[in-house]
């Protein structure tokens, strides 16, 4: 009989190691900043802040700590674990450097804000260009998803007050480009609010868009080509009034509220009018059918000319309670878009999958969203500037560099797999190589997606 000693390997453990790498596959993404140009983009734009004397870059030291929290970090302090190896991510400032910047970023206002987000526009349209059919617009057609998230605080701070859902904390307004069903997203927007800040409140929904908007390469800035997708809080007459002004001319999906107005309109609709919902398969939606409000209906009177309202009525899942404004045993939503020539189940479909929103803020909140780090709001807002470019580049890269089911794999997904492989830094001649270890399932994931990011032109 053979004596148990436990279920795991007992291993001796000892300090000392010098040639180990961890985190060695955030090589993925130092290498999407180089060849994306990234680091010189931000590094231009922040050069106004960069003191005569100063042994760091200021653009460095940003992109320092958005790669931070690319890799999980969660504060300033988590810039540490890239300070730890100088081999693959070249000096690191120390913490209070760190902090320092970010209070003069903060102190910067709008000033430093447009800086960091024109940068970021200038890389994302040659992202596209470089990214090709993989692109979000490689059929023409731009997506945006605004979207409201409610980030909790623990300890009081600037503009921190009680949600709609009676927790405590900030309403940020978000907004990301959908990749559609073979990627991600990437943000374009990221407008830190008071937690007691309205769902519909039609000036902040205006100007996240108008953010967003800039962010987008110049052709998609107007045009139909562009489509902005929210839910019910950007229904609103002055949000949907700006969105299809003269010469902003943009595709719209938003959804309603289901006032009496609507409902009553609902209940008039004849049987014959009723059109079964599609799933994204182009297989009939069982237990859904949608349909169009007539545009002589009351309730269309006051919104934009051309407004198209469309309703849906499906069957609740089984346990869910209905709602006073559902109608005979069926859930009713409805939304309002400015599209033409399209079968309404197409355009419900379409608004339907605004619901990919929710996943870009999953992979938010585990980007450095759950939590704002500091204590005034405007640092809070340079915080959420770095999210974004920590999201950025969680998008980029496998657009850039991943195939297949790779590319749909969430940030929390390519720390665990990619991200964390271990490696050995080896010194050869002139040469540092990394050597990835051969028994880690994905190191061909990762020496794959490194070839094709070396395909790519050098930028500048």
């Amino acid at each position: 009989m053979k004596k148990r000693i436990g279920s795991y390997p007992r291993v001796r453990v000892e300090g000392g190691g010098r040639s180990a790498v961890s985190q060695a596959g955030a090589v993925l993404l130092v290498e999407t900043v180089r060849r994306t140009g990234l680091d010189q983009a931000i590094s231009a734009a922040l050069a106004p802040w960069r003191k005569s004397r100063a042994v760091h870059d200021p653009g460095k030291i940003l992109l320092d700590v958005a790669l931070a929290v690319a890799l999980g970090g969660d504060c300033l302090a988590d810039v540490g674990m890239l300070r730890a190896e100088p081999a693959l991510f070249g000096p690191v400032a120390s913490d209070p450097t760190v902090s320092r910047l970010i209070d003069i970023l903060a102190a910067g206002g709008k000033r430093a804000l447009t800086a960091i987000r024109t940068a970021r526009a200038e890389v994302r349209e040659r992202v596209w260009k470089l990214a090709g059919l993989s692109a979000p617009d490689a059929d023409g057609q731009v997506t945006v998803d605004l979207d409201g998230v409610l980030v909790v605080a623990h300890s009081d701070k600037q503009d921190a007050a009680a949600t709609w859902k009676k927790t405590y904390g900030h309403h940020p307004l978000m907004g990301f480009v959908d990749h559609g069903r073979g990627g991600s997203g990437e943000p374009v927007v990221g407008l830190l609010r008071p937690g007691n800040a309205g769902s519909n409140t039609a000036a902040d929904h205006i100007e996240a868009a108008r953010l967003a908007l800039a962010q987008l390469p110049k052709k998609y800035r107007r045009g139909r080509q562009t489509l902005i997708r929210c839910d019910s809080g950007g229904g609103t007459h002055e949000f949907v009034a700006w969105l299809a002004a003269r010469g902003r001319w943009l595709s719209y999906s938003v959804g309603m509220t289901i006032t009496d107005a609507i409902h009553q309109a609902v209940v008039k609709v004849p049987a014959s009018a009723w059109t079964p919902a599609v799933e994204p398969d182009g297989e009939i939606r069982d237990g859904a059918w949608v349909a169009e409000i007539d545009a002589s209906s009351d309730c269309l009177k006051g919104w934009p000319m051309g407004m198209r309202l469309i309703v849906r009525k499906e069957r609740p899942h089984p346990g869910a309670q209905l709602r006073f404004t559902d109608a005979d045993g069926m859930r009713l939503t409805c939304f309002a878009t400015n599209t033409k020539n399209t079968p309404i189940a197409e355009l419900e479909l379409r608004h339907r999958r605004r619901a990919r929103a929710e996943d870009r803020i999953r992979a938010a909140r585990s980007t450095g969203l759950r939590n704002l780090p500091l204590h005034d709001a405007a640092p809070n807002q340079i915080w959420l500037e770095i999210v974004q470019i920590a999201l950025d580049l969680l998008a980029w890269m496998p657009m850039l560099a991943l195939t297949d089911g790779a590319r749909l794999w969430e940030p929390r997904r390519l720390r665990l797999r990619l991200f964390s492989a271990a490696a050995q830094l080896v010194t050869t001649g002139r040469r540092r190589i990394l050597r990835l270890a051969a028994h880690w399932p994905w190191t061909g994931v990762i020496t794959d997606a490194l070839d094709r990011l070396d395909t790519l032109p050098t930028p500048g």
